[in-house]
């Protein structure tokens, strides 16, 4: 019997190839994503599918209802507020970008722990870069990733020792996202010199979404077993804590 993996974000950018992935690794897998999101990005036709809006609670319990017992849960569901300072942030900006990101992960993991805990599963959290390591115009954004790895690490603790959670926190992937976003927000695309961010980053270019999956799927199998609490930097060495 295949391993069953839920991917959060499943027709995104990264979920896309992460589902990918998950399949060729002999994973069954599960999508779950806005309804338009998978409606103009299908996922290959022997993935079940369901239909999820993290801000709203009740949508969220009748799609992991539905799920049955899983053996991991990636949550890779996030978007950001147009860049600007904080100060200059609309209340209603901050909510929503908290309540997305943040707000979401702890109602998402919660859902799934249950499903994972017969299994002895693990979930992945996808983070940023930018909740440890703030830059200017992003702050929304980053406090609701700080507070989704510190949620990963108290989760970690408290569902020791028969589910692991882990975190990864990437730099900039060269997805639809750095360019306003697909899915809940289409926005304006970010002010960044996509250039100027590979040449100063020691490997030299931009993170892929292969880059972010292979280590997804490493801390969901056999060989993270003694592997929980942690945050993985995917970030092409710009980035060392």
């Amino acid at each position: 019997m295949k391993s069953k993996i839920a991917i959060l974000g499943a027709a995104g950018g990264i979920g896309r190839i992460l589902t990918k992935m998950a399949i060729e690794s002999h994973w069954q897998v599960i999508a779950l994503d806005l309804p338009e999101t998978l409606a103009s990005h299908p996922p290959p036709s022997e993935v079940e599918v369901a239909e999820v809006d993290v801000f709203k609670p009740k949508s969220i319990e009748a799609a992991f209802a539905k799920l049955g017992k899983l053996d991991g849960f990636v949550n890779l569901a996030g978007f950001m507020s147009p860049h600007r300072p904080l100060a200059e942030t609309p209340l209603e900006d901050f909510d929503e970008v908290v309540t997305g990101n943040l707000r979401g992960a702890f109602l998402s993991c919660n859902a799934a722990l249950p499903l994972l805990r017969q299994r002895r599963g693990a979930i992945v959290n996808v983070a940023s870069g930018l909740g440890a390591h703030a830059r200017p115009g992003f702050g929304p954004y980053s406090a609701a990733k700080a507070g989704m790895i510190s949620l990963t690490k108290t989760l970690a603790l408290e569902a020791a020792p028969d589910i692991r959670v882990n975190a990864i926190g990437p730099s900039a992937v060269n997805t639809a996202f750095l360019r306003g976003g697909e899915g809940r927000t289409e926005t304006e695309a970010l002010p960044l010199d996509l250039d100027s961010i590979a040449r100063a980053t020691p490997l030299g270019r931009l993170a892929t979404p292969e880059d972010l999956a292979g280590p997804i799927l490493f801390l969901l199998g056999k060989d993270a077993q003694f592997i929980t609490g942690q945050v993985l930097w995917i970030n092409g060495g710009s980035y060392m804590p």
